[in-house]
């Protein structure tokens, strides 16, 4: 009986796809990508059963990318003599990787370029100058402060944010992220007592302070801007509030449409006259009958079934941050509601697009 061969034939992995995904890692800013690429079961490694060809790999491949100057200049590096020889001898080790410096320090220049600032802090971090280039990004901030270049300022600002580190995180220090549903019931955790405990009435500097405070959530961040005059700080804030929600102006409408009935409650208590005066909760009941939850469904424009009114806040932190600063619980009968809340005369609302009216 003849013997069988069982020998299988050696994996061949084309090193062009391999310098070719590389890039793109690099070019994209994606540091997850980067590290699948030298893990152990990587398409990438010969002694790997996994393989580029495989239709599960293709994302890591370029496709129209490939023309951009992002990609380029990402593959010139790669093939660059001494970072391929560093890439061959990693991938051929038996060992946890050391990423080349040269390809680490590049995907994270990439990925602040594309506000990818997690992947940017864990590439910076990987080389030991995360906090370095956040210092930088925050002094370019301030030098641009002082130039009157309030969007660069808020770009660099966001950046240094951006490139936060949590080194309490468990199991291992992790990119510093916003939290602002957790960092919203935090903000409306005790229910106002007098209008100095609700955060929409506060005195204007305070308010900005506290909504810089929140938004940013870097204290080096935020103490940068205590020193700025209080006109500065607040053209800061609704640029910044501008440039990390796209649908801001969506949420002022909606904002607009909950003030409505709020308005109409400051017509009716002038009617009332001083014999039949009512409270603002009993107002709000009269106006909204047997369905107080309208003025919550209106700020967030959509109702969940069910919810309450912390359920509401979370949604409202996740699609609009800024929008927890310019609302209040708000006692109806038995129910507890979200209601718009603006201080009369601030200029906060105002700059950011709130001041469709005054509600007390």
């Amino acid at each position: 009986m003849a013997r069988t061969n069982n020998q299988q034939t050696p994996k061949v992995v084309n090193p062009e796809l391999t310098a070719r995904a590389l890039a793109k890692s690099v070019a994209e800013g994606d540091i997850v990508n980067l590290r699948l690429l030298f893990a152990s079961f990587s398409p990438a490694r010969a002694d790997s059963t996994e393989a580029f060809e495989d239709n599960k790999y293709s994302y890591l491949l370029p496709g129209a990318e490939e023309s951009s100057t992002a990609f380029t200049a990402a593959l010139q590096a790669v093939k660059q003599a001494s970072t391929w020889a560093h890439v061959q001898r990693e991938l051929a080790a038996h060992r946890p990787p050391q990423l080349p410096a040269e390809l680490v320090l590049l995907l994270g220049d990439n990925a602040v370029r594309t506000g990818k600032w997690t992947s940017a802090a864990q590439a910076y971090e990987l080389l030991r100058i995360r906090r370095k280039m956040q210092d930088e990004f925050f002094a370019q901030g301030a030098a641009a402060l002082d130039a009157g270049d309030i969007p660069r300022a808020v770009r660099a600002f966001r950046t240094g944010v951006g490139l936060g580190f949590d080194y309490a995180a468990f199991p291992e220090p992790l990119p510093l992220v916003p939290q602002y549903q957790t960092r919203s019931l935090m903000l409306h955790g005790t229910y106002p007592q007098r209008p100095e405990d609700c955060v929409a009435l506060l005195e204007p500097d305070l308010h900005v302070q506290v909504a810089l405070d929140y938004l940013l959530y870097d204290s080096a961040a935020t103490a940068r801007l205590r020193e700025v005059a209080p006109q500065t700080r607040l053209e800061f804030l609704r640029e910044l509030v501008r440039q990390s929600d796209a649908g801001w102006d969506t949420f002022a409408a909606n904002y607009a449409e909950a003030c409505k009935r709020t308005l109409a409650l400051g017509a009716r208590r002038q009617q009332v006259g001083a014999q039949q005066a009512a409270t603002l909760a009993e107002e709000i009941e009269e106006q909204q009958a047997a369905d107080p939850w309208e003025i919550t469904r209106a700020l967030l424009g959509r109702s969940i079934e069910g919810g309450e009114w912390w359920q509401y806040l979370k949604e409202l932190a996740y699609e609009h941050p800024a929008s927890v600063l310019f609302i209040s619980r708000q006692l109806v009968g038995d129910q507890e509601i979200l209601m718009p809340r603006l201080r009369g005369g601030s200029p906060v609302p105002a700059a950011l697009g709130l001041d469709t009216g005054q509600p007390k």
